[in-house]
């Protein structure tokens, strides 16, 4: 199972929201580029960016140091956040992210998901950030109309070959990910499912890896110590139990 540890950026800085709060913030760094460098050499291979300003305003104004970051080291590095035409998409292609990751658009513009599913394939993601049972969209500020069961049948319709789900209330909480959640849709979908929101102890790993997901997102368990991430690397690389 791949580890991402995750750097998310609001006015450049590396920081952290409890249940995307964009009121509860707390910063862990000044220097992204050198956060990436850590996780490199503490064994991860995989990293997860978001442009936490863009993700509620759809600007770029984080596209520098995204760019540092994917200099910094030879990791596979997925970016989302505001990426919500094929100008952007080609923008982190091109400045050397892995993979992008699409959120507000892949709900309210199915065409355009489409297309940059037919053009870039396996290099465009889709992440359900799911909130009383809808996707919510917009920095969180707003869900959709539809249940996430009907997103992600579109999403594998269209030939989404990933989704990076994460369950609200659990993100940043430091209560545990909601595991039977995962279980659930690593079962019922033939997509690649991360988890995201709530990864807290190599307990959580361990369990989503024994359920077939085929990623796990550490976030403020990294920052505040509770996770060890080259333990967790290694967890997530060895053979299942």
């Amino acid at each position: 199972m791949q580890i991402f540890p995750a750097i998310d950026l609001k006015d450049k800085q590396v920081v952290r929201l409890t249940q995307g709060d964009y009121g509860k913030v707390e910063v862990y760094g000044q220097d992204p580029a050198a956060a990436a460098r850590s996780f490199a050499a503490q064994g991860a291979k995989y990293l997860h960016v978001v442009d936490l300003d863009g993700a509620k305003d759809g600007a770029l104004s984080n596209f520098d140091a995204v760019s540092a970051i994917i200099a910094a080291t030879g990791m596979f590095v997925e970016v989302g956040g505001g990426i919500r035409n094929m100008e952007t998409v080609r923008r982190y292609l091109d400045a050397g992210a892995s993979r992008v990751i699409l959120g507000t658009a892949a709900v309210t513009d199915p065409d355009f998901t489409a297309q940059a599913v037919a053009e870039y394939g396996a290099k465009i993601a889709v992440g359900a950030d799911l909130k009383d049972g809808k996707v919510a969209i917009k920095g969180w500020l707003e869900t959709s109309e539809d249940t996430w069961q009907v997103f992600f049948d579109r999403m594998q319709a269209l030939g989404v070959q990933t989704i990076i789900c994460t369950d609200i209330s659990r993100d940043g909480a430091m209560r545990g990910t909601n595991r039977e959640l995962y279980k659930r849709l690593a079962e019922q979908y033939s997509m690649d499912i991360i988890a995201s929101g709530g990864v807290s102890s190599l307990e959580d790993i361990q369990a989503l890896k024994a359920a077939g997901v085929a990623g796990a997102i550490i976030g403020k368990a990294y920052y505040t110590g509770a996770i060890d991430l080259a333990q967790a690397v290694a967890l997530g690389e060895g053979a299942s139990q």
